[in-house]
């Protein structure tokens, strides 16, 4: 079984906020499979089980907030007896312009709490992540600030392709591997 964790802040405070874009993928993939995402107070998540593909998933939406998504994730591969390498984990990126994404093999946080806390719970970076880019702070911004906000109108076509790509990394990583999903969807436009 491959966890497919999204990173985000649990509450409509939070839903279409920049930082919810990884709840945002979790909830396209339940939508487009079929898989109805409970709550689950072991792991602290909503979870949802099925296949994606031949592959059987675990779709996950940390409840914890985002700064603490390492205990759902750390609580999920110990149930399961699985290791750090069989998780993906879905998440917003302020490096990358809106809707691009980048997939990983492994790396280190880059700054995005989750992603810190997953790192540091884990002890480990080798597992697949796949980022989403929510674009980067303008400067008169503080970082929590913009990360909480809603994308503007024009912004929402690239972000709902960036979430779909993203879908499409995680079903190319299940199907072959990560390395071929990097191939694919990390190639830069030449201008």
């Amino acid at each position: 079984m491959r966890i497919i964790i999204g990173l985000g802040n649990p509450g409509d405070a939070y839903r279409g906020t920049r930082h919810n874009v990884g709840f945002e993928t979790i909830d396209k993939l339940s939508h487009d499979l079929g898989i109805k995402l409970k709550n689950n107070r072991r792991f602290r998540a909503h979870v949802g089980e099925g296949r994606m593909g031949q592959a059987p998933v675990l779709l996950v939406k940390p409840q914890t907030y985002m700064n603490l998504s390492g205990h759902t994730a750390q609580a999920i591969l110990a149930y399961y007896k699985l290791p750090p390498s069989d998780i993906i984990v879905v998440y917003d990126d302020i490096s990358l312009p809106v809707g691009d994404i980048r997939v990983r093999e492994r790396g280190s946080a880059n700054g995005q709490k989750g992603m810190v806390n997953i790192l540091a719970m884990l002890g480990t970076d080798e597992f697949p992540r796949v980022r989403i880019g929510i674009g980067n702070k303008p400067a008169n911004w503080d970082l929590a600030d913009y990360v909480l906000s809603r994308f503007a109108k024009p912004e929402w076509e690239a972000m709902i392709q960036g979430i779909t790509k993203a879908g499409d990394a995680i079903a190319m990583i299940l199907k072959e591997d990560t390395a071929a999903a990097m191939n694919e969807f990390n190639r830069r436009l030449k201008v």
